[in-house]
């Protein structure tokens, strides 16, 4: 008879817990080298290492987490250049005697308020600006409420400025991240300020007032008299995010960033790859979830982002009465109606200075929301401006989010307690039509097909 052969499992492999944890671990290293491998596809670009521009008291409360993004990759990754290289271009660019800025002429005048609220018919007027022969009505009928000293920081500001506002302490100020070590040598950062927010920098020692430049890290901060100008802060805020070329009349490139935004790559590597080498006059991200004007125009009135909602239905029906129509690709290069408007980037010349103009006097005829409007004057203005809309995936990788401060910081608000709901007497001739009938015809007819 022969032997009965039997074979013994090395006692490396009898333990379950310690080949699962072989098997982990050959998985984890082969991931990592998948990732490493297909990182073009993502959006995210490396912070520097150095330290933090300013360090906040922790009774400031600025080191909040910022809102988890939703995507982790991108369908259209932006590439960035060498740091060197686009500092050298961007430097080029600004400094050319030969510069093309055909700047806008503006309506002038002495008035009680900062925008003179001009009527549709009259706002409409000024859409085709044809061959520079008109003025345009662009705010500032009475004077920015800053003072001298830093009106003429700003007018010194010849190369590219990146801006922010926070009026009624409704944010914290938060430091760039991931600059290039000549960015804050060559580009200004202005943050405007009323004097709520002042007091709270003042309160946690963040600002000292002993000096007649008031700076927090990269930030040069300027007070706004906001008495001057209107009673509700968020439309305070418009005025430097719309009339940055106006403020900054020497300036040839800006970013606007809203103050719960945090940038996290390069303003000037952000600048040429979303709008110098897109040829592009302004850059802005598309809306992560909306296509149609009407669309956001819902979505305010539903979630109490404007409180009057009588005034939001007579704007869209506006709107639609003259020439506003849902997106379709006969819109194209235009790829939706809304942006988020977040974060914009401009090139100063008549196209994107002409935009910010017309979208000012709609925001100050009706209300700050600056998405409502945005399609209709893109549509309608004469010349069309040549506009980057880049996914909302390069949007969340190059800026971290946080939430608004919700403390009551004695702030005044202008907004009612209750939402003012739409009557019915808004609907056309006293029927169940709206103005807006064909419209949102053709918006469903473009869902259904």
């Amino acid at each position: 008879m022969g032997k009965l052969v039997t074979t013994s499992t090395p006692l490396l492999f009898q333990s379950k817990l310690l080949c699962f944890s072989l098997s982990y671990l050959f998985l984890s290293l082969f991931f990592a080298f998948y990732t490493s491998l297909s990182s073009t596809t993502k959006c995210h670009f490396q912070s520097s290492p150095f330290d933090p521009l300013f360090n906040y008291p922790q009774s400031y409360g600025q080191h909040k987490h910022p809102i988890p993004t939703l995507h982790s990759s991108c369908n259209s990754p932006v590439f960035f250049s060498d740091y060197r290289a686009v500092f050298d271009e961007i430097r080029r660019l600004v400094d050319d005697p030969l510069w093309d800025f055909k700047g806008l002429k503006y309506v002038q005048g002495n008035g009680g308020c900062f925008g003179m609220n001009y009527s549709m018919n009259e706002r409409i007027s000024y859409f085709d600006y044809g061959d520079g022969g008109i003025e345009i009505p662009c705010g500032f009928f009475k004077k920015f409420p800053i003072s001298d000293y830093d009106r003429m920081a700003m007018e010194s500001c010849k190369g590219v400025v990146v801006v922010s506002a926070i009026f009624g302490d409704h944010d914290k100020i938060r430091q760039p991240k991931g600059l290039g070590y000549k960015t804050l040598d060559h580009v200004c950062f202005y943050m405007f300020v009323d004097e709520v927010t002042l007091k709270q920098l003042h309160y946690h020692n963040i600002l000292t007032g002993k000096t007649k430049e008031n700076r927090i890290g990269a930030w040069r901060i300027v007070k706004v008299d906001t008495q001057e100008l209107y009673e509700n802060p968020a439309m305070n805020g418009i005025v430097p995010k719309y009339l940055v070329h106006r403020l900054f009349p020497n300036s040839k490139y800006s970013i606007w960033i809203d103050a719960k935004m945090q940038l996290v790559v390069d303003p000037l590597l952000l600048l040429h790859s979303l709008l110098i080498v897109k040829d592009a006059d302004m850059a802005i991200s598309k809306h992560p979830l909306y296509v149609h004007t009407m669309e956001e125009a819902m979505a305010t009135a539903r979630w109490k982002k404007w409180w009057d909602v009588d005034s939001l239905r007579v704007q869209i029906e506006t709107y639609c009465e003259h020439g506003l129509r849902p997106w379709s690709s006969n819109k194209h290069p235009y790829p939706s109606d809304v942006p988020d408007s977040a974060i914009i980037f401009r090139k100063h010349g008549v196209a994107s200075n002409l935009f910010s103009c017309l979208v000012f006097n709609e925001l100050e005829a009706f209300n700050p929301r600056d998405q409502l409007p945005f399609a209709f004057v893109r549509d309608l203005m004469n010349p069309k401006i040549k506009l980057n809309m880049f996914d909302v995936e390069v949007f969340e990788h190059v800026a971290s989010e946080y939430r608004h401060n919700i403390k009551n910081s004695g702030s005044v608000g202008t907004q009612p307690a209750r939402t003012k709901r739409a009557s019915p007497d808004l609907l056309a001739n006293g029927t169940s039509r709206t103005k807006c009938d064909s419209y949102l015809a053709e918006m469903w007819g473009e869902s259904q097909d």
